[in-house]
Protein backbone atom coordinates (compact mmCIF):
# COMPACT_ATOMS: atom_id res chain seq x y z
CA UNK A 1 0.00 0.00 0.00
CA UNK A 2 1.00 3.36 -0.86
CA UNK A 3 -0.40 7.02 -1.15
CA UNK A 4 0.88 9.40 -3.40
CA UNK A 5 1.30 12.34 -0.24
CA UNK A 6 1.16 11.93 3.29
CA UNK A 7 -1.95 11.89 4.74
CA UNK A 8 -2.54 13.46 8.46
CA UNK A 9 -2.91 11.03 11.11
CA UNK A 10 -1.86 8.18 8.93
CA UNK A 11 1.16 6.51 10.73
CA UNK A 12 1.75 4.54 7.56
CA UNK A 13 4.64 6.34 5.83
CA UNK A 14 2.91 7.73 2.66
CA UNK A 15 5.83 5.78 0.49
CA UNK A 16 6.46 2.89 2.15
CA UNK A 17 5.90 -0.11 -0.05
CA UNK A 18 5.94 -3.49 1.61
CA UNK A 19 5.45 -6.82 -0.53
CA UNK A 20 3.74 -9.70 1.34
CA UNK A 21 4.68 -13.36 -0.46
CA UNK A 22 2.36 -15.62 1.62
CA UNK A 23 2.40 -17.94 -1.69
CA UNK A 24 6.09 -18.80 -2.57
CA UNK A 25 5.69 -21.72 -4.92
CA UNK A 26 9.65 -22.45 -5.41
CA UNK A 27 9.87 -22.72 -1.02
CA UNK A 28 6.77 -24.20 -0.75
CA UNK A 29 8.03 -26.90 -3.60
CA UNK A 30 11.79 -27.58 -1.54
CA UNK A 31 9.71 -27.73 1.70
CA UNK A 32 7.80 -30.53 0.51
CA UNK A 33 10.61 -32.33 -0.87
CA UNK A 34 13.14 -32.07 1.93
CA UNK A 35 10.25 -33.99 4.33
CA UNK A 36 8.58 -36.07 1.47
CA UNK A 37 11.91 -37.62 0.34
CA UNK A 38 13.54 -37.63 4.00
CA UNK A 39 16.39 -34.96 3.50
CA UNK A 40 17.93 -34.21 6.86
CA UNK A 41 21.01 -32.09 8.29
CA UNK A 42 22.45 -32.03 11.19
CA UNK A 43 24.26 -28.53 11.28
CA UNK A 44 22.44 -26.34 8.68
CA UNK A 45 20.35 -23.20 8.49
CA UNK A 46 16.99 -24.23 7.16
CA UNK A 47 13.64 -23.52 8.60
CA UNK A 48 11.50 -25.69 11.36
CA UNK A 49 9.09 -28.66 9.34
CA UNK A 50 6.19 -27.72 7.71
CA UNK A 51 3.11 -27.12 9.88
CA UNK A 52 0.88 -29.94 7.92
CA UNK A 53 3.55 -32.29 6.92
CA UNK A 54 3.44 -34.29 3.71
CA UNK A 55 3.38 -38.32 4.25
CA UNK A 56 6.96 -39.60 3.25
CA UNK A 57 6.93 -40.83 -0.34
CA UNK A 58 5.85 -44.50 -0.68
CA UNK A 59 8.67 -45.51 -3.28
CA UNK A 60 12.13 -46.83 -3.71
CA UNK A 61 14.94 -44.17 -2.70
CA UNK A 62 15.45 -42.25 -5.86
CA UNK A 63 19.03 -42.63 -7.58
CA UNK A 64 19.65 -39.27 -7.40
CA UNK A 65 18.71 -39.27 -3.79
CA UNK A 66 22.30 -38.52 -2.57
CA UNK A 67 22.43 -35.68 -5.19
CA UNK A 68 19.21 -33.95 -4.00
CA UNK A 69 20.66 -34.07 -0.10
CA UNK A 70 23.63 -32.74 -0.78
CA UNK A 71 22.14 -29.86 -3.10
CA UNK A 72 19.21 -29.10 -1.21
CA UNK A 73 20.48 -26.57 1.45
CA UNK A 74 22.43 -24.45 -1.62
CA UNK A 75 19.10 -24.72 -3.81
CA UNK A 76 17.50 -23.19 -0.78
CA UNK A 77 19.53 -20.55 -0.61
CA UNK A 78 18.93 -19.62 -4.21
CA UNK A 79 15.77 -19.64 -3.81
CA UNK A 80 15.70 -17.50 -1.00
CA UNK A 81 17.84 -15.11 -2.39
CA UNK A 82 15.57 -14.60 -5.06
CA UNK A 83 12.43 -14.37 -3.06
CA UNK A 84 13.21 -11.78 -1.38
CA UNK A 85 14.91 -9.32 -3.58
CA UNK A 86 12.46 -7.19 -5.29
CA UNK A 87 12.25 -7.01 -9.04
CA UNK A 88 14.17 -4.19 -11.19
CA UNK A 89 12.18 -1.56 -11.63
CA UNK A 90 12.46 -1.67 -15.15
CA UNK A 91 11.67 -5.33 -15.67
CA UNK A 92 7.73 -5.56 -15.60
CA UNK A 93 7.86 -2.61 -18.63
CA UNK A 94 10.70 -4.71 -20.53
CA UNK A 95 8.59 -7.67 -20.61
CA UNK A 96 5.43 -5.65 -21.54
CA UNK A 97 7.50 -4.02 -24.33
CA UNK A 98 9.07 -7.37 -25.24
CA UNK A 99 7.95 -9.33 -28.25
CA UNK A 100 5.93 -12.54 -28.03
CA UNK A 101 8.25 -16.04 -28.53
CA UNK A 102 11.71 -13.87 -28.39
CA UNK A 103 14.66 -14.54 -26.93
CA UNK A 104 14.67 -11.78 -24.94
CA UNK A 105 10.94 -12.02 -23.50
CA UNK A 106 12.26 -15.66 -22.49
CA UNK A 107 15.35 -14.28 -20.43
CA UNK A 108 13.12 -11.82 -18.86
CA UNK A 109 10.46 -14.31 -17.54
CA UNK A 110 12.94 -16.68 -16.50
CA UNK A 111 14.76 -13.68 -14.46
CA UNK A 112 11.09 -13.03 -12.99
CA UNK A 113 10.52 -16.26 -12.09
CA UNK A 114 14.32 -16.88 -10.46
CA UNK A 115 15.42 -20.74 -9.42
CA UNK A 116 14.17 -23.53 -9.22
CA UNK A 117 14.59 -26.88 -8.01
CA UNK A 118 13.44 -27.95 -11.52
CA UNK A 119 17.18 -26.17 -12.78
CA UNK A 120 18.98 -28.74 -11.12
CA UNK A 121 16.80 -32.18 -10.62
CA UNK A 122 13.94 -31.32 -13.12
CA UNK A 123 10.33 -32.98 -12.01
CA UNK A 124 11.26 -36.51 -10.84
CA UNK A 125 10.95 -35.51 -7.19
CA UNK A 126 7.13 -34.57 -6.93
CA UNK A 127 4.54 -37.39 -6.94
CA UNK A 128 1.17 -37.24 -7.03
CA UNK A 129 0.93 -37.11 -3.27
CA UNK A 130 2.56 -33.58 -3.85
CA UNK A 131 -0.30 -32.14 -5.51
CA UNK A 132 -2.34 -33.64 -2.84
CA UNK A 133 -0.51 -31.75 -0.05
CA UNK A 134 -0.37 -28.42 -2.12
CA UNK A 135 -4.27 -28.42 -2.23
CA UNK A 136 -5.19 -28.57 1.16
CA UNK A 137 -1.72 -26.23 2.41
CA UNK A 138 -3.61 -23.64 -0.03
CA UNK A 139 -6.69 -24.12 1.12
CA UNK A 140 -5.80 -23.43 4.68
CA UNK A 141 -3.29 -20.61 3.34
CA UNK A 142 -6.60 -18.93 1.72
CA UNK A 143 -7.78 -19.04 4.75
CA UNK A 144 -5.42 -17.78 6.96
CA UNK A 145 -5.59 -15.02 4.50
CA UNK A 146 -9.41 -14.27 5.03
CA UNK A 147 -9.01 -14.30 9.07
CA UNK A 148 -5.89 -11.71 8.76
CA UNK A 149 -7.42 -9.28 5.69
CA UNK A 150 -9.68 -7.74 9.38
CA UNK A 151 -6.38 -7.03 10.72
CA UNK A 152 -3.80 -6.33 8.83
CA UNK A 153 -0.41 -8.30 10.80
CA UNK A 154 1.62 -5.48 9.22
CA UNK A 155 -0.64 -2.55 10.33
CA UNK A 156 -0.15 -4.52 13.74
CA UNK A 157 3.25 -4.10 13.86
CA UNK A 158 3.67 -0.60 12.58
CA UNK A 159 6.34 0.09 15.04
CA UNK A 160 8.51 -2.20 14.21
CA UNK A 161 7.45 -2.57 10.40
CA UNK A 162 9.04 1.19 9.70
CA UNK A 163 12.44 0.90 11.23
CA UNK A 164 12.64 -2.71 9.38
CA UNK A 165 11.60 -0.78 6.16
CA UNK A 166 14.22 2.47 7.17
CA UNK A 167 16.71 -0.50 7.34
CA UNK A 168 15.82 -1.44 3.28
CA UNK A 169 13.08 -4.20 3.77
CA UNK A 170 10.68 -4.49 0.86
CA UNK A 171 9.88 -7.73 0.72
CA UNK A 172 8.36 -10.44 3.50
CA UNK A 173 8.01 -13.65 2.53
CA UNK A 174 5.91 -15.77 4.44
CA UNK A 175 5.85 -19.90 5.03
CA UNK A 176 3.73 -22.41 6.78
CA UNK A 177 6.62 -23.81 8.75
CA UNK A 178 6.35 -24.72 12.84
CA UNK A 179 7.20 -22.26 15.26
CA UNK A 180 8.25 -18.85 14.89
CA UNK A 181 11.92 -19.11 12.89
CA UNK A 182 12.85 -15.52 10.67
CA UNK A 183 16.03 -14.44 9.07
CA UNK A 184 16.57 -11.96 6.89
CA UNK A 185 16.65 -12.75 3.04
CA UNK A 186 18.90 -10.81 0.72
CA UNK A 187 19.45 -6.70 1.54
CA UNK A 188 15.61 -6.31 1.37
CA UNK A 189 14.23 -9.61 2.98
CA UNK A 190 12.59 -11.30 5.44
CA UNK A 191 11.42 -14.66 5.92
CA UNK A 192 8.82 -15.48 8.35
CA UNK A 193 6.83 -18.45 9.21
CA UNK A 194 2.89 -17.89 8.90
CA UNK A 195 2.26 -18.42 12.34
CA UNK A 196 5.07 -16.20 13.36
CA UNK A 197 3.52 -13.48 11.23
CA UNK A 198 -0.01 -14.03 12.59
CA UNK A 199 1.28 -13.45 15.94
CA UNK A 200 1.59 -9.10 16.56
CA UNK A 201 4.69 -10.02 19.50
CA UNK A 202 6.40 -12.51 17.36
CA UNK A 203 6.20 -10.81 14.04
CA UNK A 204 7.21 -7.63 15.95
CA UNK A 205 10.16 -9.31 17.08
CA UNK A 206 11.21 -10.89 13.74
CA UNK A 207 10.55 -7.33 12.28
CA UNK A 208 12.64 -5.72 14.82
CA UNK A 209 15.92 -8.25 13.92
CA UNK A 210 15.87 -7.14 10.37
CA UNK A 211 17.66 -3.85 10.81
Amino acid sequence: MQSSEPVPGNPWPHDMVIAVDDFPDTLMRLLWIREAWGLEWAEADVPPLLSDSPAPVEAPRHPAWESWHEEWPNIWQACLAHNGSPPRPDHLERLRQSENGSEERLALLNALAGPSWADWFGTDAFTDSYEDWRRGVDRLALEQRRLLRSRSPERSSLDALVPAWRAGLSVIVVIPCQGSYSRKIAPSGLLVTASARADPGLYSAALRAFG
